[in-house]
């Protein structure tokens, strides 16, 4: 029961997040640009140099990166996150999560799916801030299938754990201040506001939990100092708020879509 579930939860989770990310991977781009530059300039000036210089279109090199970082990454983190919730309502005979037992699964299924998406975070962060680069230092990856062989054959698997602290913490942020801010954002306004199960509802718990972000600045200040604010932050935020409402908005549609399929086929096949 829990497998039937957890397919297609992992693919409208992974399918929304690939869907968001064709929207702010502009913002995206800009934030590994802005790192490789160590710049003070603001975000909007970044793109508009890049953009200015190359063309609005080479706004979102790296796109595909973005979208098999996504595809694996956030396959993960919802589906882990899914598959150890339903365990722990099968288990406990409970209606609903506590608040406290959905951040732990949260933070379980980011840490792993952190580690999951490590190699393909490391092609992205190379394919986005090559433009930024003197062009004898460019990685020059033609997709982001090629980047990992080439990382792979030139540099040994070693090199897919760059960054794997930072990047397993920050999921585990992520996926607290995400996931779990939603699922209780979404449970309590369908109990207590008289709300229904729709788009309106979705964008709402989903903006919530967009605010939740918070506590990444706050962990960032604690951890790295003012800096932090520096280091192309700005766009990181300002993309990783329209990044969550867009991600959950287009999952909820993508299993109400599927809901909707599955009902009729019964109805076609009621009348036959």
């Amino acid at each position: 029961m829990v497998k039937q579930q957890l397919t297609p939860s992992c693919l409208f989770s992974g399918a929304a997040a690939c869907m968001a990310v064709c929207f702010t991977h502009p913002l995206d781009q800009t934030k590994y640009r802005m790192q490789v530059l160590k710049s003070s300039n603001s975000m909007l000036s970044t793109m508009y140099r890049f953009g200015l210089r190359d063309g609005i279109p080479s706004l979102w090199g790296g796109l595909s990166a973005s979208i098999l970082r996504q595809g694996t990454y956030s396959t993960a983190r919802f589906g882990l996150h899914n598959h150890l919730s339903s365990q722990l309502l099968q288990t406990s005979g409970r209606d609903r999560l506590p608040a406290s037992w959905n951040i732990a699964c949260a933070g379980v299924s980011g840490g792993i799916a952190g580690l999951i998406g490590n190699p393909t975070e490391v092609v992205l962060v190379r394919m986005c801030a090559d433009g930024a680069k003197p062009a004898r230092d460019r990685f020059r990856y033609s997709n982001p299938l090629v980047g990992l062989w080439r990382v792979w054959k030139e540099e040994g698997a070693k090199a897919f754990g760059r960054g794997i602290g930072p990047n397993v913490t920050r999921s585990v942020l992520m996926n607290v201040s995400q996931i779990a801010s939603y699922a209780s954002a979404k449970q309590s306004l369908l109990a207590s506001n008289n709300m229904t199960d729709n788009i309106t509802t979705h964008a709402l718990a989903s903006l919530i939990a967009g605010t939740g972000l918070l506590q990444i600045v706050r962990n960032g200040l604690r951890d790295e100092g003012p800096r932090f604010l520096m280091k192309g932050w700005t766009p990181a935020w300002l993309r990783l708020t329209p990044h969550t409402v867009l991600t959950f908005v287009f999952m909820e549609q993508l299993r109400r879509l599927s809901q909707l399929t599955v009902s009729q086929q019964q109805r076609d096949t009621a009348k036959m």
